[in-house]
């Protein structure tokens, strides 16, 4: 059976199904409270919506909370501070260049919407107490757009939190929606199950909004589009399940780019404690000071605190493998050309984990600018020793190949075999020998969203609006590409908030119908 002839019986069966009658009926549901879902809610609750917000773990955040935290946007205050004359239409010209071949993939008009509302945006996540640094150069960006936000990432979560409960959300977390109700007319509402307690139906006057992320930890959904390999390949975040796209397939949407994503990349182990700096309360006026220190401070003050992130953030570079490092896993074998898509072979050694190894000419190299092990784009450069110092959990050295291999729990013959079979002019043989790692694959997200019109109505594979439902952030990416740093997080802001006033617009659109009628 053709995959648009399946779609088209779970469609017909979601039909005909029988659902409970409603529990409750408020004019918004937004399902999933990252950073999508909680611009939707609190945008549809300040238009005067009645809003009830469902998240599936036991506190907000989604993938926002896990990401680096940066924004891309034009006309920001830092912009101007600095004296940088920006546009909308000049950030939705150098967008391309970011997806290079895949550019004929992309949505123009969606990513049209994107640059025209990030300005506006970006004062909304001012106006809502998150402070940023920057703006950060990366081209092809002409001028410097990327805004990083203070102290950390759940920054985001804290302060929209805050915002959604003075408006009046309802936030509920445990919420696990299992199902959208799907009548003859559209989508009435949601099949929810809160803390391990029977579904309960609530039903929505003017759309159901989907902003449950993206499916970067779904091996059903990653097979199908991407390829059993990358099934194996977990997520940074891991409850990132693609739970919106599947609810939304059962009713006729579409996912669209399922086969583009961040990753699979290399990516060093979470320490077992968070560092002080993913710590740091998200308070305005700690912000505040982060925010003249950077503008203030010298550089040597600086930088150790900027590394105490890197570190535990950062990927490692891939000049490592051709400068002569080598991959191998947990008993010492190398499984590969490390200049091959290293990440792709990980999931299949054991416990899935490896340790880049390198010797003293790579070590002597990797000490200065321009050879770093990670980067954030535009803010600071890790090199060696910021490893060694910050993250002694990740960081092995020895003076001999099996004094490495004593302290890593690797097979010493393994080892030196597998640094003896690596000959050539980047061959490790000065000491000391360091182990970096473990490390394993991840995907960091993905661009596989549900279609999407210009009104965040998800689309039906016949091309058709599907009735009260709405999608934002990575489960309503709609094709747009969103290449380059701060484009995932302006896209989930300025989709929720976009999706919010349309889902009350149609609300009160359906209120005054009902009341039309009774009055007749």
């Amino acid at each position: 059976m053709r995959s648009c002839d399946r779609l088209g019986a779970k469609k017909m069966l979601t039909r005909n199904r029988i659902y409970p009658p409603a529990g409750e009926t408020v004019d918004v549901v937004v399902v999933g409270a990252g950073g999508a879902g909680l611009a939707a809610a609190i945008e549809a609750a300040e238009s005067g919506a009645r809003v009830v917000l469902l998240e599936k773990n036991d506190a907000p955040g989604g993938s926002t909370a896990w990401s680096i935290g940066s924004v891309s946007a034009s006309q920001t205050p830092h912009q101007r501070a600095q004296g940088i004359a920006d546009t909308p239409e000049a950030h939705w010209e150098d967008m391309p260049g970011f997806a290079g071949d895949l550019a004929d993939r992309d949505n123009d008009a969606l990513r049209r919407i994107l640059c025209d509302a990030m300005p506006d945006t970006f004062q909304w996540l001012l106006d809502s107490g998150i402070r940023f640094m920057g703006p950060m150069p990366e081209p092809p960006h002409r001028v410097p757009r990327m805004h990083n936000v203070l102290p950390n990432s759940r920054s985001f979560i804290y302060h929209l939190v805050r915002r959604a409960r003075r408006c009046g959300v309802d936030i509920r977390v445990r919420a696990r929606v299992t199902e959208l109700v799907l009548e003859q007319d559209g989508v009435r509402g949601v099949l929810v199950e809160c803390g391990g307690s029977a579904a309960r139906r609530i039903d929505a006057r003017g759309g159901v909004i989907l902003a449950a992320g993206d499916f970067t930890n779904s091996p059903e959904l990653k097979a199908r589009f991407m390829g059993p390999q990358e099934a194996k390949v977990d997520a940074v975040n891991p409850t990132a399940t693609g739970d919106g796209q599947r609810m939304a397939e059962r009713c006729g949407a579409r996912i669209l780019n399922g086969d583009l994503a961040l990753g699979p990349e290399i990516r060093f182990i979470a320490p077992a404690k968070e560092n002080f700096v993913r710590r740091l309360p998200p308070w305005r006026s700690l912000a505040a000071v982060m925010q003249w220190s950077m503008k203030h401070l010298p550089d040597a003050i600086l930088r150790p605190f900027l590394m105490k992130f890197l570190t535990t953030a950062l990927a490692p570079a891939l000049a490592l493998f051709e400068d002569g490092a080598l991959l191998v896993n947990t008993r010492g074998e190398r499984f590969g050309d490390e200049t091959d898509r290293p990440a792709y072979r990980l999931p299949d050694q054991p416990d899935g984990i490896g340790y880049i190894v390198i010797d003293g000419r790579i070590a002597e190299r990797y000490s200065r600018w321009p050879h770093f092990i990670s980067t954030a784009p535009g803010v600071a450069y890790a090199y060696l020793a910021d490893y060694r110092r910050n993250r002694p959990d990740v960081y092995r050295e020895a003076a001999t190949i099996d004094g490495l291999a004593a302290m890593t729990g690797m097979d010493a013959g393994a080892l030196g075999a597998s640094i003896a079979g690596a000959a050539g002019p980047n061959a490790l043989a000065r000491a000391p020998f360091i182990a970096l790692g473990p490390v394993r694959a991840v995907f960091v997200h993905s661009e596989g969203g549900l279609r999407v019109d210009e009104q965040h109505r998800v689309i039906d594979a016949g091309g058709q609006p599907i009735a009260g439902l709405f999608a934002a952030g990575s489960t309503g990416q709609g094709g747009l590409l969103l290449k380059g740093h701060g484009h995932h997080l302006a896209w989930a802001f300025a989709s929720g908030r976009r999706a919010g006033r349309l889902a009350t617009m149609a609300a009160k659109r359906t209120s005054g119908s009902e009341t039309r009628a009774e009055t007749a």
